[in-house]
């Protein structure tokens, strides 16, 4: 039986790890180095790296802080911010990335996913969906959560994944920090329409919302989380010893 991941995030702005409210009320954290190697060393799954403001600001993803962060990391890394391009792609894989996560680059130009899919497989490139509720619809958002696109979120998840995209991170706006658990009823909508993984972002407040999760959405992959990590408020193996606990399969 294939194991639940969990995911530690780091979103990074100007050089240091940073963590809101719903996209917004950025507080610093940590640096990016630092936190990554803590996170390699504790038993997370996967480690998610994201340079926040790189597409808001018409910018590049800073590589020098990427590359000393991926020397850290001995968990597969996937690396979002300021993706527009497959030259973005060739840049931050050299980096050390494992896998690259695309949102508001896709949004402009569909056709990168495909073209980067046909480069460097399916298994690399990382849809990213910034979703909120807008008059009860599912909407996409770009320039992290800043921008309403007004595309409905669930066609355009499927949309992604027949272009090429082989994992989707799905980011509820609605709960991102709220810590009152993750947005089961977003997430089973893109479940019931893609095959491929998908990784839950936004609302993580204590273990139970984990096992919640994991319990009511089997398709769900994996859990992505970033300040109670942070803050210490879970530890990774707590969390998964609880998850084998309740009899989902982790990999301790």
């Amino acid at each position: 039986m294939i194991t639940k991941r969990i995911i530690p995030c780091l979103d990074v702005r100007n050089g240091r790890v940073v963590k809101g409210v719903n996209f917004e009320g950025l507080a610093d954290v940590s640096s990016p180095v630092a936190l990554a190697k803590f996170y390699s060393d504790c038993g997370a799954d996967e480690l998610v790296f994201y340079d926040i403001t790189a597409s808001a600001e018409g910018r590049s993803l800073f590589a020098d802080i990427l590359t000393e962060t991926a020397k850290q990391v001995f968990i597969p890394l996937t690396v979002g911010g300021g993706i527009n391009t497959v030259a973005d792609f060739d840049r931050v894989l050299k980096c050390g990335a494992d896998k690259v996560s695309v949102n508001s680059g896709a949004i402009r130009n569909p056709a990168l996913i495909e073209e980067a899919a046909k480069l460097y497989g399916s298994q690399c490139v990382v849809l990213s969906a910034d979703v909120k509720r807008v008059d009860g619809v599912f909407r996409v958002f770009a320039k992290g959560g800043r921008e309403n696109t007004g595309m409905e979120a669930i066609e355009w998840i499927r949309a992604g994944v027949e272009r090429g995209a082989g994992e989707i991170v799905l980011n509820s706006i609605d709960t991102d920090g709220v810590k009152g658990g993750f947005d089961l009823e977003m997430l089973e909508a893109v479940c019931n329409v893609v095959s491929v993984p998908v990784i839950a972002s936004g609302g993580a407040g204590k273990i139970d919302d984990f096992i919640t999760l994991f319990q009511t959405l089997p398709k769900v992959d994996a859990g992505l989380a970033a300040s109670i990590f942070h803050f210490g408020e879970v530890s990774i193996a707590d969390l998964k010893t609880a998850m084998k606990d309740h009899r989902i399969p982790v990999r301790l």
